[in-house]
């Protein structure tokens, strides 16, 4: 079975999880595909330095270093104190997960056009992490034990509803999911960490 872990170990099971709400202000430092790239580093694999960080995703450890340092400066990560010797600095994720939620109207419309490219860089690069990560389990599938070819499912639904209900749905998943969660005790035999990716869109009709 595949595995990745993070420096010093495996990535620990938070102990609640928390989402940051993000706004137009914090928006702006999220804008750059690396630093999105190494905040999911973090939420996967857990603490990190600048120089690990570099080599697992083949950038410079100066590059890796100033863009936690702007990730820090929005409230995204933060130096994990329970790690690290001498001058070696360690980082973790601060949240489990970020969140737009009502803000991202307010971010397509808003009148900076900055503000509107930045909602647009950071969505199409989300969207490009989960093609990412399902083509990754696609071509990889076959290493895993066979009770996992039979846990897995990739689905797509067509209804029609008003945008009130679609956003009921998706709190419903999100609910359902969120139920899920901490069942499974990290080393439990047998298990790994599930990716769920929800999509939630309207479609032309014609």
């Amino acid at each position: 079975m595949p595995t990745n872990e993070p420096e010093g170990g495996t990535a620990p099971v938070p102990e609640q999880h928390t989402v940051h709400q993000v706004d137009a202000r914090t928006l702006r430092g999220l804008a750059h595909p690396l630093r999105l790239r190494l905040l999911n580093a973090l939420k996967e694999f857990g603490p990190a330095t600048a120089s690990g960080l570099a080599a697992r995703l083949g950038e410079s450890s100066g590059a890796t270093s100033y863009h936690l340092r702007q990730l820090a400066a929005y409230g995204f990560v933060e130096d994990d104190p329970t790690r690290g010797k001498g001058r070696e600095r360690w980082w973790k994720a601060s949240h489990s997960g970020i969140a737009f939620g009502a803000e991202t109207t307010n971010f397509m419309k808003h009148p900076d056009p900055e503000v509107r490219g930045a909602i647009g860089m950071v969505l199409h690069e989300i969207a490009g992490t989960h093609a990412q990560e399902l083509n990754t389990w696609l071509g990889t599938m076959h290493e895993w034990p066979e009770e996992w070819l039979h846990g897995w499912d990739a689905s797509s639904f067509k209804l029609r509803l008003t945008p009130e209900l679609s956003l009921e749905l998706a709190k419903k998943i999100h609910d359902l999911v969120n139920d899920y969660r901490d069942r499974v005790p990290e080393g439990t035999e047998g298990s790994a960490v599930v990716r769920t990716h929800l999509h939630i869109f309207p479609r032309p009709s014609d």
